[in-house]
Parts: C-alpha cells; structure tokens; sequence
C-alpha cells in the first residue's frame, strides 16, 4: 500500500480547490449548468486524477491506461476541471462551457474532447459502460481500472442494478464505482423521492466489496482507492457521503444549486470564499 503523506494530502486539497474555482467561473460564463454535484464530487475526482488514476495527456488513447467514466454526466464541469488541470485540453477552453460550437457541451462528448472515455448524461448508462469496459480489459489480458462515479439519485435507474449484478457475476476486480452520496437530486431529497437507501448494503448484496467513506476526507478517499487496488476477486464499491455544493457556504446542501448556475456577485462571493478554505 502507498504511503500517504501529509504532502500529498495537501497538494490534492489544493487541485480540489482548483477545481472548484473552475467549475464556479466556467459555470458563471456560461450561465447555465449543474453546480451542486460538481462541487460535491471534486475532493472525490482530484483524488482519481491527482493520486490514482494511470494516465498520459499526450496519448489519451494509451491503451494501457486507466479508465474513468462519469456516469452522472450532467457533474460534465467538473470533468472538464480536471482534464485541463491534467492538461489534456487548454485551460482558456474551459470558459467556452456550452457555447453554441464548443465541444464542452452540457454532458461529455468523447468523440470531440481528449480524455473523455465515455458520451454521458443519460443515466444508468455509464456505470453500463465501465462494466464493459473493465470487462474488454480482462479479455485483453490488459491491467487497466475502470473507474466510475455515479450521482445517489442515477441509481433510482435500474440499469445500474443490472450493471452491478453483471460486474459481481464477472468478477470484475479491476472495476470501481463510486457513488457522490449527497443527498440531494433536482426534485429534492434522494430519500424521499425514491430511497436507494441503504446503498452500501446494497451494493454488498449484490456481491461487491463495499465501503462507506466521507467523500470530503481526503485520506478516507484515498485509503479506500487503495484498498479496492488490493481487493481480489470482486468489483468494488466506495459510497462517498458528500454535501451538494460542498465549498461555497450559500450553495451547501440547497437542493435549488442542482441545476443552477452562479450570477456575476454570486461567482465573486464564491471564489472568495473558496481562496481562503
């Protein structure tokens, strides 16, 4: 197992940080999209890009490198962060979010954008994806990960179960799906709505390795990446409890900032915020 040493824990809360401040000027430009569960996955994401994932910004079709799937693809702000943080596209680029022409559009394109592994948004869908994918890699004989994140509100969506029955019959060890637990969808509390509830138990009875984590604690975070690298002979699970608009104070657990994007005071007061935590 790697060490984690309190360096590394501090360079990741700053690309966290860094991605939250992208996520909250591309949003603000372009007036539109989903803030929320951007900001609520970001400690979770930095970890993959920043401490776990395998992978070349020159070469982003490496065959040998890990894989990560967005399956609630509408967090596409935050995706984008990170790519231009690991420099697979520009950073200015990030500010043409949604722009008629733009290929970072609303949900990720992988046909037009570098990194990109999957086409996303229609939920259910990506967790599929991985599946197959993590499956491909074992037939290749390839030592590839497959990561995926999915929202608590996309798996209401029966396709993921049927997923994750396919993952645990298959074996799928070198699959891992995360889950941004905050609580929180667009019409209100994911309890309340429809309750996965609990989710960690559930995924344990379909037969994956599971574990619960604060989704905001980055040594939690990356202990428990560690732990599914280690896990042999089943697909992993992490349900990461995190709080929707995580960062911002106004925009913490407010189910009405799911879709919603920052004004020009609103962006100001945010990044502020986000320069001194």
């Amino acid at each position: 197992m790697r060490e984690i040493s309190q360096q590394a824990v501090t360079e990741l809360k700053e690309r966290a940080r860094s991605l939250r401040c992208e996520v909250i000027k591309m949003l603000g430009k372009a007036g539109s999209g989903h803030t929320g569960g951007s900001l609520s996955a970001a400690d979770v994401v930095a970890c993959l890009y920043f401490w776990e994932m395998r992978l070349d910004n020159a070469n982003p079709g490496w065959p040998e490198r890990d894989r990560f799937v967005l399956s609630k693809g509408h967090a596409a702000p935050l995706l984008y962060a990170a790519l231009a943080e690991k420099g697979f596209i520009p950073r200015e680029e990030l500010q043409s979010l949604r722009r008629l022409g733009s290929r970072l559009q609303g949900h990720p394109d992988m046909r037009k954008v570098p990194g990109v592994e999957a086409s996303t948004g229609s939920l259910g869908q990506g967790i599929a994806w991985a599946v197959g994918m993590a499956l491909a890699g074992r037939l290749d004989a390839k030592d590839y990960r497959v990561y995926t994140l999915l929202g608590d509100g996309e798996i209401q969506e029966g396709e993921v179960w049927e997923a994750v029955m396919a993952a645990a019959h298959y074996r799928l060890d070198n699959l891992v799906a995360i889950v941004d637990y905050n609580g929180l969808q667009i019409d209100g509390a994911v309890d309340k709505v429809m309750s996965p509830l609990p989710i960690a138990a559930k995924f344990e009875a379909f037969g994956w390795n599971t574990q619960e984590i604060d989704g905001h604690d980055f040594r939690q975070i990356m202990q428990a990446l560690e732990a599914a690298r280690g896990h042999k002979g089943r697909p992993s699970a992490i349900v990461a409890r995190t709080v929707k608009g995580k960062g911002v104070s106004f925009m913490e657990n407010g189910v009405d900032w799911h879709g919603k994007a920052p004004n020009t005071e609103q962006v100001e007061r945010a990044l502020a915020e986000l320069a001194v935590n």
